[in-house]
Parts: C-alpha cells; sequence; structure tokens
C-alpha cells in the first residue's frame, strides 16, 4: 500500500504533453519539418525527454509527461537552434515557437562593435574580446565555412582561448574556436540570429608590456579598454579619453594591425572605481563590467538556472556610441 501511494504521488505530479505551433518569423507562415525537442536538467546534466517533428501546419505534440520543473524546447530549423523556455505553471498547451530562415550574407551577420579589455598583472595579461552583433533582420546569419566573427589570437597564447556565447532569449553557453587557415586567426562557427548576440573571447598572455592586436572586420570599430590605473601608448590607436561610470581608459584602434605600450597594472573587474557615477557623453564607449558566464553543474531545485561563475571582465555594451 505505501509504495502504491508514493507511486500515485509521484505520478499526479507529473506534467502532461507538450504542444504548440511553429512559426517562421521570416515568412510569417507555419513552419513544417522542424525538428522540437523537449529537454529538462537532471541529475546528470540536460536530458532528452522526447522529441517530434511540426507537421504540414507547423503543429507538433511530444506526447511525454515530465516532472515539475522548468523545462526547455529546442527547435532545430536551418541550422540554427531556437529555444523556448516551459516555465514552472506556464501552459503547455498551444506553446508558440519561432524560428527564421538562414542566410550566408555578409550584411545580416556582421559585427557591430568589438571591444578588448585589456588587464596586466605581475602573473600575465588577461585579455577579454567581446563581439556585439545587432541582427536588426528577420534572417539568421549562418556561415559555417568562414564563422559568425573571425579573431586574432596572439600566438603566446599558445593557440587556448575560452569562448562563451550570449544569444537572444538563450543562456550562455561555451564554444570551440577553430582554427582557419590564417596563421593565428581563429573562427567562432555559430549563427547570429535576429536581435543581439554577444561572443565573449578569453585569453591569457604572458606578463609584459606590449600587446599586439589585428582588427579583422573593418566595418566594425574596435575599442581598447583598460583600468583606471593601466595606460596604453602607440601609433595605431586615438585615446578617447575616461568611460565616465567605471573611469576606464578607452581607446579607438585606428589601423587594421596595433601594437601598443602598456603601462601599469590593475584589473577592471576589481576595481573600486567601478561604482555609479553621473552619465557623460564624451564619445567614448560607455561600458559595464560584467562577470563572463560560462556553466557549472547544473543543481535539480534550481532547474534550468545556471551556476554564474566569475571567469573574466566582460563588457555589456549600449546602443548610441561613437
Amino acid at each position: 500500500m505505501r509504495h502504491a501511494f508514493w507511486f500515485m504521488m509521484a505520478s499526479s505530479c507529473l506534467l502532461a504533453a507538450v504542444d504548440g505551433t511553429v512559426t517562421n518569423a521570416t515568412t510569417g507562415k507555419p513552419q513544417p519539418g522542424v525538428i522540437i525537442m523537449l529537454v529538462q536538467p537532471g541529475q546528470n546534466g540536460m536530458q532528452t525527454l522526447g522529441n517530434a517533428k511540426s507537421g504540414a501546419e507547423g503543429k507538433f505534440k511530444i506526447d511525454k509527461e515530465y516532472p515539475p520543473g522548468p523545462a526547455l524546447l529546442q527547435a532545430l530549423y536551418s541550422g540554427a537552434t531556437y529555444n523556448t523556455m516551459l516555465t514552472p505553471g506556464s501552459p503547455t498547451t498551444g506553446v508558440a515557437i519561432k524560428v527564421f530562415d538562414s542566410t550566408t550574407k555578409p550584411d545580416v551577420g556582421r559585427a557591430a562593435q568589438h571591444m578588448i579589455l585589456i588587464e596586466p598583472s605581475a602573473n600575465g595579461v588577461q585579455v577579454s574580446e567581446t563581439f556585439l552583433f545587432d541582427n536588426k533582420t528577420q534572417l539568421t546569419f549562418s556561415d559555417p565555412a568562414r564563422g559568425s566573427a573571425q579573431f586574432y589570437l596572439p600566438k603566446n597564447a599558445q593557440g587556448k582561448a575560452q569562448v562563451t556565447i550570449n544569444s537572444p532569449g538563450g543562456m550562455p553557453i561555451p564554444r570551440e574556436a577553430e582554427k582557419t587557415s590564417q596563421a593565428n586567426v581563429y573562427k567562432i562557427g555559430y549563427p547570429v540570429k535576429p536581435g543581439e548576440t554577444r561572443f565573449d573571447v578569453s585569453y591569457t598572455l604572458p606578463a609584459g608590456d606590449t600587446f599586439d592586436g589585428k582588427t579583422l572586420d573593418a566595418s566594425a570599430p574596435t575599442f581598447l579598454v583598460t583600468p583606471p590605473s593601466v595606460k596604453l601608448a602607440g601609433d595605431g590607436i586615438d585615446d578617447l579619453g575616461e568611460e565616465p561610470q567605471t573611469h576606464a581608459h578607452t581607446y579607438r584602434a585606428r589601423t587594421a594591425s596595433f601594437q601598443v605600450k602598456i603601462e601599469g597594472t590593475g584589473s577592471l573587474r576589481n576595481s573600486e572605481n567601478a561604482a555609479a557615477a553621473p552619465e557623460e557623453d564624451n564619445g567614448s564607449p560607455k561600458i559595464e563590467v560584467a562577470s563572463a558566464r560560462v556553466y557549472d553543474k547544473m543543481a535539480w531545485v534550481l532547474g534550468l538556472t545556471l551556476v554564474i561563475l566569475a571567469l573574466g571582465g566582460v563588457m555589456l555594451f549600449r546602443k548610441g556610441m561613437a
């Protein structure tokens, strides 16, 4: 009787099947042939509970009961994955999922800005590069051959770089950087969906007083940022002055290749000067200091909530920069 009681209690906690419609936001029509997967975190990480394919009218149904708690619907279409969160208490019927057609047109996938944070110390130079994409179209940029972004990794980084991607409506995920045919040039093959997407690249260089950089996309302005106690000097950069909120020094790369002299040491993420200050517009990019995010182990009680760990200084950009 006791076992039967607990079985009935467990069964009563299961949620019913999930159904809905997939719409192609590029065409405005229902999208057939989309693979939908229902995933949920477990003790061994993310688990796929069921899957389905959308029909002629974009309808899908995953006839699989699952335990309460947050879950995720992942729609696979045209080389990209689109996530829809199912939070506790939210309807599991009539779920609306949007997907987009893909393109390889460079204008759609071009980065809007590129920022390089340089934090030197006695033990090494921590470098955090951020590429910000602002896709204002109804298309997803996907170019597996060239990648969505390419970056120059100095030779003394020994090919070691960590990449984290923050996409619209998604969670931060790690991604492997891939070598290209060019020496010290790597690509990130991740689709850029409509909205804002951020690629964060972090690597460490041996201690030194110089930094060599390259701008691979001339259409995206490149800014260099240092903590208040660190200054840069070089022929290929323009000094934009002090950022008003964090008091960081900001520079703009004027040439495709540049070598700068580093004076001082410091870390922007630990700076006490990052306190809020009156807003001013001096033409330099406005930045906000935050921690880079990577996946840690997922606790069942947190569901799909990821444990955010400090990995490096990552800048959150604002629109309307110079």
